[in-house]
């Protein structure tokens, strides 16, 4: 598990800004409960729990000027 600062990586943040709106809607139609608030613990328990540890230990560069 990392502690501190998340290196910054601007190809994933390109990807996750032009992920389009087409996919995440096919994926809202198909799949029921698709981006909903809480529905990471039904389909993958331990990928959440790691994902919540992890937003709680680390920080980005970006959150050192807020």
């Amino acid at each position: 598990m990392k502690f501190g600062m998340r290196k910054p990586s601007p190809m994933r943040s390109i990807k996750a800004r032009t992920t389009g709106k087409a996919k995440r809607a096919v994926k809202q139609a198909i799949i029921p409960g698709y981006g909903q608030k809480g529905m990471g613990w039904l389909t993958d328990t331990k990928k959440e729990a790691y994902n919540k540890v992890y937003k709680k230990t680390t920080f980005s560069i970006f959150d050192l000027f807020k």
